[in-house]
């Protein structure tokens, strides 16, 4: 089963090709950051963007600059440990490295954007200097820490506290932070500002959503193998943890909305939280917690809902091409 202890090497026979097919899938999305161009971002926060719509760039890019880093550790020190298939280290493999060009890429953006060397040192030091942005961060870490001495997964409740913290990082922080830091970036764009960012984070939205594909997958093959890890005791828990993270994100957009930014409001994002939060709770089986409805129509094109068929479209927009005969589905 999925979370036995060990670390099983045997691809063929293959046990979860959906795995398999999840890091195919990925290597043909490849992008760099060299290829998204900044220079009319740079026109855009010098001459038509306001104060406080600068503000919320600087706070937003500050997250960013943190938050696939702590994404990163807890795919190293605790899934990759935990989740005993091949395929599916094969394709953490992959997300890893997607969330190093994710760290490179908001790198750039803070090294673009803020170019006060004491001002940029205060955006990577944001965890511990921004309120907002460390009650995000202490929310992340206590859920990676919980599992982190976990040598192995040998009781009931061993292998529910790695499903929490597993469900944590797909739903809460790669579902709902990073979905509503997003959600800043693509209305931006709808006033016509920083489309090197929106570029950008097109292809980030693309593999954040993967990742969440993923996670959500494994989720779904514990609870075919191990139906009793879900009772209603995790079911609470997750709902919990989902409330506390929708307030975290709350009061970030408090922080971010704090200098009064024209066409959004701190009550519209707590909306959009909900929106986002259920469609979590959904995917997981569980019933809707708020009953929210999407406040912001420039979210239509990248809406949470498609999801569900992600991996049945080609991706166009960026991909590797391989020539010649690879055959990647013969038996050893």
């Amino acid at each position: 089963m999925l979370l036995n202890p060990g670390f099983n090497l045997t691809l063929r026979p293959m046990k979860y090709p959906a795995f398999y097919e999840m890091y195919r899938s990925a290597i043909k999305n490849t992008w760099t950051v060299e290829e998204v161009d900044f220079s009319t971002d740079l026109m855009d926060l010098q001459g038509r963007m306001t104060d406080a719509e600068r503000h919320l760039i600087n706070r937003l890019v500050a997250f960013f600059a943190t938050g696939d880093s702590i994404v990163s550790n807890n795919l190293v020190l605790n899934l990759y440990k935990h989740l005993n298939a091949p395929e599916a280290r094969m394709y953490l493999s992959r997300q890893l490295y997607e969330e190093a060009l994710h760290v490179q890429f908001y790198l750039t953006l803070l090294d673009t954007y803020i170019p006060e060397m004491r001002e940029r040192e205060q955006a990577f030091a944001a965890v511990d200097n921004i309120s907002s942005i460390r009650q995000k961060a202490q929310f992340c870490l206590r859920w990676m820490d919980s599992v982190h001495k976990l040598d192995k997964l040998q009781t009931e409740s061993e292998r529910k506290q790695f499903l929490l913290n597993l469900i944590c990082f797909a739903a809460c922080i790669e579902g709902l932070f990073f979905f509503a830091a997003f959600a800043y970036v693509y209305f931006l764009r709808s006033r016509g500002l920083l489309h090197g960012l929106a570029a950008g984070t097109n292809w980030v939205f693309r593999d954040e959503s993967a990742h969440m594909a993923f996670a959500f997958e494994a989720v779904r093959v514990i609870r075919r193998e191990e139906p009793e890890l879900f009772d209603d005791e995790l079911a609470g828990n997750i709902t919990a943890m989902m409330e506390e993270a929708v307030a975290c994100e709350t009061q970030f957009a408090e922080d971010l909305l704090s200098g009064g930014v024209a066409g959004m409001s701190v009550a519209e994002m707590r909306r959009y939280l909900e929106f986002v939060a259920d469609q979590r709770l959904t995917m997981l089986g569980l019933p809707a917690r708020y009953g929210a409805k999407n406040p912001f129509p420039f979210m239509d094109l990248q809406d949470v809902q498609e999801l569900a068929n992600f991996f049945e479209r080609r991706v166009s927009a960026y991909q590797v091409g391989v020539e010649g005969e690879v055959a990647f589905d013969h038996a050893f």
